[in-house]
């Protein structure tokens, strides 16, 4: 247990990694974005560091912050039954939690801007970088990944990454930001200017407490064809298609509206939120200290 005084000064080293970065999560957790971040990030610290909330029967219950399900979404297991194993699932959450403590894996979502950096054998450095746009993530333990897209030389290079593989030695976030839709595969028929990012770009400082900014660009595709039927997928993010009304047509007799109100179709394909509670809860202590010895870390190399 920490003293009076230690709990004090590890509150004022951790209180801006508690901040509120999703408006949704703050609105899942029954919050409303009008209230004071001071009091949201008291209250979630206060969960965090002194871990003295009591249940009915007098026991310990470990809560972690609502944003960790956007933040970590890798954490929870894939919804299909047949793909469960709750060992496996522990095990998974163990070797990444090691996994993180020798590299940094930052917070991003799609349509943030990145940098990997992976061991490669037939460089001369032995060592290969790729900057992109995150366009796609996916995946849930062990296996989860996201794709980086640029366009280099006027080619368009994707290059898919899992998450957690030993040759990647370096993440770096250059932009943090996310877009109007959770998929940007419609890059690839967008024009290339969307997709380019110079290879030395630098990193944009951001401070810790802002929200999560949402880029409201919409990107205009190329002529037909296409490598999919955009317009049967309700994007948000790309301008007017102007096809022929047949199209449209056709892309209102096959949709399905009515999804959206079947609840157990919703429920099926996501993890119910007491099993994302309980897991978070046993991951939250691990990452709480990792990011507070990274601060640390961060804060010696600048007085340095």
């Amino acid at each position: 247990m920490l003293s009076r005084a230690g709990l004090q000064i590890f509150r004022q080293g951790i209180v801006q990694l508690f901040s509120k970065r999703n408006v949704g999560a703050l609105t899942e957790a029954g919050l409303t974005p009008s209230q004071s971040s001071g009091e949201i990030l008291d209250e979630s610290l206060l969960r965090a560091s002194n871990q003295n909330s009591t249940g009915a029967s007098g026991n310990t219950v470990v809560v972690a912050p609502p944003e960790f399900r956007f933040i970590y979404p890798e954490f929870l297991p894939d919804p299909k039954p047949e793909y469960r194993n709750k060992l496996k699932e522990k095990l998974e959450r163990i070797d990444m939690l090691q996994r993180r403590s020798v590299i940094e894996i930052p917070e991003f979502y799609t349509g943030s801007i990145m940098a990997v950096n992976v061991a490669d054998v037939n460089s001369p450095n032995k060592m290969t970088r790729f900057l992109g746009i995150c366009i796609q993530r996916g995946g849930s333990g062990l296996r989860a990944w996201f794709i980086l897209r640029n366009v280099v030389d006027r080619q368009g290079v994707e290059v898919l990454y899992e998450m957690y593989c030993p040759l990647i030695q370096k993440i770096e976030v250059l932009r943090l930001e996310r877009r109007l839709d959770e998929s940007l595969l419609y890059l690839r028929d967008a024009l290339p200017e969307y997709s380019t990012f110079p290879l030395d770009m630098e990193a944009e400082r951001r401070v810790d407490t802002s929200v999560v900014p949402i880029n409201p660009l919409k990107v205009k595709l190329r002529p037909r064809p296409w490598l999919e039927r955009w317009e049967r997928q309700n994007l948000k993010g790309i301008e007017e298609l102007n096809l022929p009304q047949r199209f449209y047509d056709k892309a209102e007799k096959v949709a399905k509206p009515w999804e959206k109100y079947d609840l157990m179709l919703q429920y099926r394909k996501t993890i119910p939120a007491e099993e994302q509670e309980k897991i978070y809860s046993e991951v939250h202590s691990q990452l709480q200290q990792q990011e507070y010895k990274r601060k640390l870390l961060r804060r010696r190399v600048t007085n340095e």
